[in-house]
């Protein structure tokens, strides 16, 4: 499970591997955050070279898993367990040190209470999103968004339906369905490359898609598909549901409901508001 982590305004990106029950996390941005140097992969690369030359084995189990980075890409990267990472960080020295421990501590601490409770999840989801600058009414969309996914996917599931190459047809058969672009025509009206298409919808486009995969749910527990090319006529008929409903409210309200807005642009449209109402006032 990639994620990304917020300290104190910096993005940490960390994956998480639920059979050995740890998180792995990227090396060069805990580095950044340490040290606020402005190279920190060249910070890294000195620093593995000074703990080889002094016979430390840490470099040596260091491991390197794919994640992305700022340019939407996925790269590989050196990664480190907290275990790891608590050794290495003896060896950078920074004032910074003991309230990332403290912070790692509880992330490590978090992620186990959260396979224990997982609405605990969705309310550390929530404070993610409100950091980020979301408003609580979008964040409250995209959260039922994730449930209402879980469910189709877990109904997928039951059906047979394998993960991966098969989930992403099905996904990509509603989206053309209800919004008629495929989902990388909708990433790419939205200017996106590895983002999240989901976390880059506006409020209407996430209610629509919600209810295209709710009702390709409930369609598909009701028709009860043998196979996969069964399922993919249900998530056709599912998207239909939601693409009657788009074309409504597109005919009473005269716009179109798929818009080009990303995360970065209506993100940055609600800061110039605020910013311009805070001016006024003054």
């Amino acid at each position: 499970m990639n994620d990304i982590k917020i300290y104190k305004n910096s993005k940490i990106r960390t994956l998480w591997d639920a059979d050995a029950e740890k998180w792995y996390i990227s090396i060069v941005d805990v580095i950044a955050v340490l040290t606020d140097s402005k190279r920190p992969r060249k910070y890294w690369s000195d620093l593995k070279t000074k703990l080889k030359k002094e016979g430390s084995q840490l470099s040596e189990k260091i491991g390197q898993l794919k994640m992305k980075s700022s340019d939407g890409k996925s790269y590989t990267t050196d990664v480190a367990d907290t275990e790891q990472l608590f050794r290495l960080i003896q060896s950078i020295p920074s004032p910074k040190a003991e309230p990332f421990k403290l912070w790692l501590a509880q992330l490590a601490s978090e992620r186990l209470d959260e396979m224990q409770d997982p609405e605990i999840t969705i309310d550390r989801a929530l404070k993610q999103y409100l950091e980020l600058g979301y408003s609580e009414n979008w964040i409250n969309q995209r959260l039922k968004s994730i449930e209402i996914r879980k469910e189709l996917t877990d109904e997928w599931k039951k059906r047979g339906v394998k993960e991966g190459i098969q989930f992403a047809t099905l996904t990509n058969i509603i989206t053309k369905a209800w919004a008629d672009k495929t989902t990388k025509e909708y990433k790419v009206l939205k200017g996106l490359k590895k983002e999240n298409l989901r976390d880059n919808m506006t409020n209407t486009e996430l209610i629509l898609n919600m209810l295209a995969e709710a009702s390709t749910k409930d369609i598909s527990e009701a028709v009860n598909p043998k196979n996969f090319s069964q399922s993919k006529k249900v998530a056709q008929q599912g998207g239909n549901v939601a693409k009657v409903a788009r074309k409504e409210l597109e005919a009473k309200t005269g716009k179109k409901v798929i818009s080009p807005l990303n995360a970065t642009s209506f993100l940055d449209k609600k800061k110039k508001s605020i910013t311009s109402k805070k001016e006024n006032n003054e």
